[in-house]
This record gives structure tokens, C-alpha cells and sequence, in this order.
């Protein structure tokens, strides 16, 4: 098989460092656009380009006249930062693949599971409507002109660096000392989590493939643990054997740090369940490897093995003793 040539602009995040080591795996020349600074690094044979990618003037720079057979943005999150790509590439690409979120699919959930025909609505949370709105950029130019765009979908993605919860390695602290960890709802909602190396098999997939064109994808895997498990998994792995955990509603969370607000209503107040058929009907190969019970693990290992990481939020710690003093208060 020809090697393609693949852009990542990003390239070293939680879910773009996965797709790029599959990448290179796979035997495509790729290349990455960013600024140069990453906790993840890149494997050997990737070139690095580097520029603001906000900086039009820099990335057409950087980029020069180069085509690719497929480039990859992860790091567009308005309608002007697709518009900015579609100025410098559009005609000399085979395939522009937009990572917009499972987020975008509306909430509150009117049936499950959720398939690539949900409509799209979220009229909590901007993020959300913004990544709506990209796409509607691209399904107009893909119609009126003939872009050859890919939409993918992902919903909760993590690494061995990122925790799922509301306070990151604040939680863990939290657990170990024996203090109250805030957990949102009753703890019972599914929520579908997926290992970036499993996301990177469905993504890589559809890179260079004629009938991802013009296609939406959801790519998320299948495994759907509830939220007292993902927190219970994460307590085990941190060794703790008695956490204390605390059920608070979203609502009451959300008056608390507004900030938290619209990630919860907007997304993680709902079970979410995905129907991943259509994108497995082109790479069969992918398929759930890694459970969060696993992906605990590897995060808690890499955390103890990089204590310069464990950062605690000291705003949100005392956030967090706020909310749970209140809960126990009204009983």
C-alpha cells in the first residue's frame, strides 16, 4: 500500500498522540502542526511544524505548499478556525478530517443508544453548539463544492494522563486523605468511556478511505461503566479501600461553581450509549480493548510515577468541601 501523506493539526493531545502513534504504525508519512510544546512525545519519523495554529500568516508558513492526502484537525473548535483551513488547503487535499464531539448530539438524550441520525442539539453548553456549527461549515462546502470531508464524533476519551472525574488529581488526593469526593447525580447514569488506542484504530481507519467522504462518524467504543464504578475503580487503583463518596445533583453542583455547569447538563448528567455500527461496518477491526477498570490502573501508575504531575486545584479542592458540607447538611 502507498503511504499517505497525513496532517495532524494538533497531533499531541489525549486523542491525536494515540492517532498519530497508529498512524506512523500503519506506515504513513505523517507530519504534525502545533506550537512545539507537549507532555506526550512523538515518535520518531514524524516531522514537527511548528506554528500557532491561530496564526494564519504562520501556518501557510509553516505549512508551505505542501499537499497531503489527509489532514487531521483536532484543534478546531469555531466556525472561523475551520473557515481558516478551508482558505489554505482546500483543493490540494484528498480528505479533511474535523474532530467534532458526541457532545453535539442534543441533551437530554430522547432515545438510546445514540446513532450518527440523533440530531444535533445542546442548548447547555457552547462548546457543543460551536462544534454544530463547524460542522454545518463543512456539510455546506462538502455539498456546494465537493470538499472531501470526514466528521468524527468521539465522546469521553482519556489517556493514562487524564482523569475522567470533576476534579482530576484533586479526586485522588481527596480519596487518599480520606476526604469527601464529590460524585454527580446518584453515581448510577452510564457513561460510555473509551481508551484513546482503541479510538485511534476506528480513527486511522477511515483516513484515505473513499467511503468516509461526506460521512459522520461517531467513534466511542462500547463500554459504559456508571459513575460510581469509573470513581470506584479509580479509589481501588489509588488503594483506597473505604472512600467517602458524596451524591450531589448536577443542578446543585453547578449552582455552586457555574463553571461545572454546562459539562454536566450539557453531558455528563445523562447516560450516554452510542450505536458504533457505522463506523465498524468500515473498519471491523475496532472494537472496546481496554475497560476503565484497566485504564484506572495505567492511570494511577503513571500518576505515582510522575509525582512533578500531581497538581491539586486548591480552588476546586475547597470547592469540593463546600459542596460536600452542604450535602450532609440537608441530609
Amino acid at each position: 500500500m502507498t503511504s499517505r501523506r497525513v496532517l495532524y493539526i494538533g497531533g499531541t493531545g489525549t486523542i491525536s498522540a494515540a492517532c498519530v502513534r497508529r498512524s506512523v504504525a500503519a506506515g504513513d508519512d505523517v507530519a504534525v502542526l502545533n506550537r512545539g510544546s507537549s507532555r506526550r512525545p512523538l515518535p520518531d519519523g514524524v516531522r514537527e511544524l511548528v506554528a500557532d495554529v491561530r496564526d494564519a500568516r504562520a501556518v501557510q508558513d509553516a505549512v508551505g505548499d505542501a499537499g497531503f492526502d489527509v489532514v487531521a484537525e483536532f484543534l478546531a473548535f469555531t466556525p472561523d478556525h475551520v473557515q481558516q483551513d478551508l482558505d489554505l488547503f482546500e483543493g490540494r487535499i484528498g480528505q479533511y478530517v474535523f474532530i467534532s464531539s458526541a457532545s453535539a448530539y442534543e441533551k437530554p438524550p430522547r432515545r438510546l443508544p445514540v446513532t450518527e441520525s440523533t440530531p444535533l442539539r445542546n442548548p447547555f453548553w457552547r462548546y457543543s453548539r460551536d462544534k454544530i456549527a463547524c460542522e454545518d461549515v463543512l456539510v455546506g462546502a462538502h455539498r456546494e463544492r465537493g470538499l472531501p470531508v470526514t466528521i468524527v464524533r468521539p465522546s469521553h476519551t482519556y489517556d493514562e494522563r487524564l482523569l475522567p472525574t470533576l476534579g482530576g488529581w484533586t479526586d485522588i488526593e481527596r480519596m487518599r486523605a480520606g476526604k469527601p469526593v464529590v460524585i454527580h447525580g446518584d453515581g448510577t447514569s452510564l457513561w460510555t468511556i473509551t481508551h484513546s488506542d482503541d479510538f485511534a484504530v476506528a480513527f486511522t481507519g477511515l483516513l484515505g478511505n473513499p467511503a468516509a467522504i461526506g460521512e459522520a462518524f461517531t467513534i466511542t467504543g462500547t463500554h459504559a461503566p456508571s459513575w460510581n464504578q469509573i470513581y470506584g475503580w479509580l479509589a481501588d487503583a489509588a488503594g483506597v479501600q473505604h472512600p467517602d463518596f458524596v451524591h450531589v445533583a448536577s443542578d446543585t453542583i453547578a449552582a455552586f461553581e457555574p463553571e461545572l455547569g454546562p459539562t454536566l447538563i450539557g453531558d455528563k448528567a445523562h447516560s450516554m450509549l452510542f450505536d458504533n455500527a457505522k463506523v465498524t461496518a468500515l473498519v471491523p477491526d475496532f472494537r472496546t480493548t481496554i475497560t476503565f477498570d484497566e485504564g484506572a490502573r495505567r492511570i494511577l501508575a503513571h500518576y505515582d510515577a510522575h509525582p512533578d504531575e500531581q497538581r491539586v486545584d486548591a480552588d476546586r479542592d475547597a470547592l469540593f468541601d463546600r459542596i460536600a458540607a452542604h450535602a450532609r447538611s440537608a441530609g
